[in-house]
């Protein structure tokens, strides 16, 4: 939802940051977005409208992948990535804490990696 929020061309930066990984959205995130766009309104709910539309667009991969039985998606998204962006606080240190690449906004502006590509391109 960064996109919207801060006017970002979230899909240019990473695919010049990494323009060999593929881009893949888990479906449980689609339907996470489809809630809040839901549930909300003003900002919150255009930033999920545009996360949707960025979703759909090509390079992203729409992948089915279930939230496995009484598991969180911050829990799912720990179980399945290898990187993952985000800018969720908790989320970033938990990835870290697995050894995860996690790529996240910094000043605003422009992506940042916390980790190594080492071995993934």
């Amino acid at each position: 939802m960064i996109a919207a929020q801060f006017n970002l061309d979230i899909i240019g930066q990473l695919e010049e940051l990494v323009p060999s990984l593929k881009l893949i959205v888990p479906s449980f995130i689609i339907l996470e977005l489809e809630k809040i766009k839901e549930r909300s309104k003003g900002k919150t709910k255009t930033a999920a409208s545009v996360a949707l539309k960025i979703a759909n667009l090509s390079p992203v991969i729409i992948k089915i992948i279930p939230l496995l039985r009484g598991e969180q998606v911050d829990d799912a998204l720990i179980r399945i990535s290898k990187v993952l962006c985000t800018n969720d606080g908790e989320l970033r240190r938990k990835a870290r804490n697995k050894g995860i690449i996690v790529i996240y906004l910094r000043q605003r502006k422009y992506l940042a990696v916390d980790g190594y590509f080492e071995g993934l391109l």
